[in-house]
């Protein structure tokens, strides 16, 4: 693999990692919070339809980002009422989001756009284009430090920006502020954040909204700058990859960076090299296909070592009279 190679694959890389990284950072802020969601796929199937449909009727990208952020969160707001309010199992709701999202996007945009269940595709200023960062060009030519910056660094949309700029900006506001140590002590001994005088209820509401807004642009990036459109199922098992590079950065913001980012290599790897023939023996298309998945498997059968949740995930919260 020659240098513009490399860089090519790991350009793929950060593309493919984006919605992973957020989806993982989104789970971050609710497990830390105490509740378990496994429905991140259903939000990022969520936004990415709406976001595609508005963007496509208004012809703005914008608007269409924020109709994303605003479907997911009103999943976000069920998952909360049915795990927080009534103090329902997290998992079962997670798992209703997720069925939920998977037909009602195929059904409203079948309703809306007569496609088979998909968004005509966007152009113009209903997707999100690369940004050619200062000099990328004029350095174009340099040895080395000139593809980098080129290849690598410049040409990426908005939205992986702002994802890669989430991870330090997640860091600080769970280690740095007052914000973040309730949030992380609501997570672990709610008990004795309510005798504190502090709601436990207000703070994991607080973070199932955080992780509708970052499952929204998740969705929103698949529909409006991966891909040009919604298509049905395009989240193809994402939040449930990005739970299990959540379990593998064991819950911390910038372990999720170099998990997501791993789990991007592996897909970039697939797309760019297949049917791989190592001495006569053909690696089938398919298995490179599966490698994502594959580690998913053995991350979450243990293999990445132990990881401990937050002691109070998945448990609801009883005020004590």
């Amino acid at each position: 693999m020659d240098y513009l190679t490399a860089l090519q694959v790991l350009d793929s890389t950060i593309r493919l990692a984006t919605p992973l990284l957020l989806a993982c950072l989104a789970g971050l802020f609710s497990e830390r919070a105490g509740i378990f969601d496994i429905g991140l796929e259903g939000k990022m199937l969520m936004a990415a339809f709406f976001s595609a449909a508005v963007a496509f009727v208004t012809g703005s990208v914008w608007i269409g980002l924020l109709a994303g952020i605003a479907s997911s969160m009103v999943l976000s707001g069920l998952h909360g009422l049915a795990s927080i309010t009534f103090r329902g199992n997290q998992l079962i709701s997670g798992v209703a989001i997720n069925f939920l999202a998977a037909g009602m996007t195929v059904l409203i945009a079948q309703d809306w756009f007569k496609e088979g269940g998909r968004t005509p595709s966007l152009a113009g200023g209903a997707r999100f284009e690369p940004i050619t960062l200062p000099f990328a060009e004029a350095l174009r030519d340099v040895p080395l430090l000139g593809p980098l910056y080129y290849e690598l660094i410049s040409g990426h949309t908005v939205l992986v920006y702002l994802a890669i700029a989430c991870v330090p900006a997640t860091w600080w506001l769970l280690y740095r502020t007052r914000f973040g140590l309730r949030l992380r002590a609501v997570g672990e001994n709610p008990a004795a954040v309510d005798t504190a005088g502090v709601s436990v209820v207000g703070l994991r509401f607080a973070a199932v909204a955080i992780c509708g807004v970052l499952c929204g642009i998740a969705g929103a990036y698949l529909a409006t700058a991966l891909q040009a459109g919604f298509v049905k199922d395009m989240t193809a098992l994402r939040g449930f990859i990005a739970l299990a590079a959540l379990i593998f950065a064991k819950w911390r913001p910038w372990h999720a960076l170099w998990a997501t980012l791993l789990f991007g290599f592996l897909q970039a790897v697939a797309l760019r090299y297949q049917n791989i023939d190592l001495g006569g023996v053909v690696i089938p298309v398919q298995l490179m296909d599966a490698l994502p998945y594959i580690l998913t498997v053995i991350i979450l059968a243990g293999f990445a070592g132990k990881a401990i949740p937050p002691r109070a995930g998945g448990e609801p919260y009883v005020k004590e009279r």
